[in-house]
Formats: structure tokens, C-alpha cells, sequence
């Protein structure tokens, strides 16, 4: 069993890891393509909301399936983020919200390394149930 929490919310990792999206080749499209266009986003201010919107939906998508899927912990967390990342580029590109692209993106990518760290004391997969 994984360590973590006591209780029937651990689950075994290898149980898990079969169904896992990031622990198989689909991980490049579904996260590592979308963070190459928040990189190229945030240095390109008339395509921004055109490439991060797609990169948080796609990446917040990910998330939820394989938190449904497997119960990977930091997928909890990271999917409804990312979503609502996705929504508040869109409001900001109507100018009805204001974007400082560094602060957000910092951010976003803080509460995505708090959610990835919470899997060590934790565990990394929880049981849906």
C-alpha cells in the first residue's frame, strides 16, 4: 500500500498506475504540449488568451478524467485550477478583468507544486468512494 493516511481512502499504487494518464505517453499531449504554449503565451501578448485557454482547458480536462479514473490526488486539485485558470483568461481578454500574466502564472503554478507535494505526506492515489 501506498504510505500516507491511514484508512481505506490509500489505495495501492500499482492498482492505479495502469490507468494513470500521466504515467503513460498521453502525459506530452495532454500537459507538456499545453505548458510549451503557456511559455509562448506569456511573452506573446496578442495570441495569449488564444494559447492559454486551450492549454488550461485541455491540461484542466486531463485533470478531472484522471482524477475520475485513478484518483491521482493532485488531479483533484489542479483540474478545477486549471478550469477556472482557463475562464479568467477569457474574462480578462474581454478587459472586464485585469491579467498580470507573471503574477497569475505564478499563481497557477504554486497551487500546482502545493498540490503535487500534498502527494508525498498523503499518498498519491485516493479511492473515490
Amino acid at each position: 500500500m501506498e504510505t500516507g493516511e491511514a484508512g481505506s481512502s490509500v489505495v495501492s499504487k500499482q492498482g492505479c498506475q495502469a490507468q494513470d494518464l500521466i504515467c503513460g505517453k498521453s502525459a506530452f499531449l495532454f500537459w507538456c504540449v499545453p505548458a510549451f504554449a503557456l511559455f509562448i503565451g506569456f511573452g506573446w501578448n496578442e495570441v495569449r488568451p488564444w494559447l492559454w485557454i486551450p492549454a488550461f482547458l485541455v491540461m484542466g480536462v486531463a485533470c478531472v478524467v484522471n482524477a475520475a479514473r485513478c484518483g491521482r490526488l493532485h488531479c483533484y486539485v489542479t483540474g478545477p485550477i486549471f478550469l477556472l485558470a482557463a475562464v479568467y483568461v477569457a474574462v480578462a481578454a474581454f478587459g472586464w478583468l485585469p491579467m498580470q500574466p507573471s503574477i497569475f502564472l505564478c499563481i497557477v503554478l504554486g497551487i500546482t507544486a502545493l498540490a503535487y507535494v500534498t502527494e508525498r505526506p498523503l499518498g498519491t492515489y485516493r479511492n473515490r468512494t
